[in-house]
């Protein structure tokens, strides 16, 4: 089992019981060293002070656990999974049905790589949106990510 499976099993029925969700657990080598990141969710969205209660919250319990092994040194982070988050789960995806979502491609479909539109539904093996254009239905394989639409007007 990896840090980051061994960390989401730990942590998740605390965060939980706290009323937020656990989107993602990352544990990733990063310029200032190996870095362990819980990044949590709820409707209202994220405040820093949620990230504190979450953090105090779970400390001891990732104390406890070394997910690392043999105490080796990381730095704990609890974080918000932020406006711009591809989704990673069929929950994402649910969870944003009818909003504006932008679909990044590998390669071209149709001569574009990018296609914004509202998001229909997340199928076994593709995505469904609605465009200007009409609805498209992409495959999974040729999808790089799919995110929130976040305009700055």
């Amino acid at each position: 089992m990896t840090v980051a499976e061994k960390t989401r099993e730990a942590v998740t029925p605390v965060i939980e019981k706290l009323g937020f969700e656990v989107v993602d657990v990352e544990y990733v080598k990063k310029p200032e060293g190996m870095t362990l990141t819980v990044y949590i969710d709820i409707p209202r969205g994220v405040t820093i002070d949620d990230c504190e209660t979450v953090h105090n919250a779970v400390n001891p319990v990732i104390d406890e656990l070394d997910p690392t092994g043999n105490d080796a040194p990381y730095i704990f982070n609890i974080s918000s999974p932020g406006l711009d988050r591809p989704f990673k789960t069929q929950r994402d995806f649910e969870r944003n049905y009818g909003k504006e979502v932008e679909v990044k491609l590998y390669a071209p479909l149709r001569g574009k790589k990018v296609y914004e539109g509202v998001l229909i539904e997340k199928a076994a093996n593709s995505v469904k949106i609605s465009t200007p254009s009409g609805d498209e239905s992409i495959e999974d394989t040729r999808i790089a990510f799919v995110r929130p639409l976040v305009r700055f007007d």
